[in-house]
């Protein structure tokens, strides 16, 4: 059975509370095995039939209502999460500080159109790539000061989105394969 990561979008910040014991009951609600979360900021791991589109719709679905704001769900594989990992720019390059690294996680493929405008959110000590879904960021003065927040990545690339730190993706990559 296929094992995805499901990632919640706004949960548990700014008065946007979903208990992580309520996250697990909607998903047995939903028929998922082994529904296992990550700290308290909507990190899920579970085994399940069907796609990652289909679970991002369905868990999105039985959360309406569930938090103050409306969740947005990001859901990829576990072997796509594979390749995110390997597949960071950043970690070819030396001095890199790994707390210092995020990966931005996007519904789906931005618009070529959006692009350029993409492109003008670089600038100053941020660097970005965008890799498929995924942005990848190095934020050397923290992803608090970033320029290339979420909101402002939605705004430009017309795409729901969600920020994850490197440990955090690399522990939730860890989870899938347990």
């Amino acid at each position: 059975m296929p094992i995805f990561i499901a990632l919640l979008r706004s949960v548990n910040v700014g008065g946007n509370t979903l208990s992580m014991e309520r996250l697990r009951a909607v998903c047995a609600e939903l028929g998922v095995e082994n529904a296992r979360t990550y700290v308290q900021s909507g990190n899920l791991v579970f085994a399940a039939p069907g796609s990652a589109a289909q679970w991002a719709t369905a868990l999105e679905r039985k959360l309406a209502g569930e938090s103050r704001l409306v969740v947005s769900v990001v859901v990829r594989t576990a072997a796509a999460m594979g390749q995110i990992v390997a597949g960071n720019p950043f970690l070819k390059e030396k001095g890199i500080d790994l707390a210092k690294l995020h990966v931005t996680f996007l519904q789906q493929a931005p618009p070529k159109t959006a692009l350029k405008m993409f492109d003008s959110l670089n600038g100053g000590a941020d660097r970005s790539k965008l890799v498929g879904e995924e942005i990848y960021l190095h934020c050397p003065n923290g992803y608090g000061r970033t320029n290339l927040s979420n909101n402002a990545l939605e705004k430009v690339l017309g795409v729901r989105a969600t920020t994850r730190n490197w440990n955090t993706v690399n522990k939730l990559y860890q989870m899938s394969a347990e």
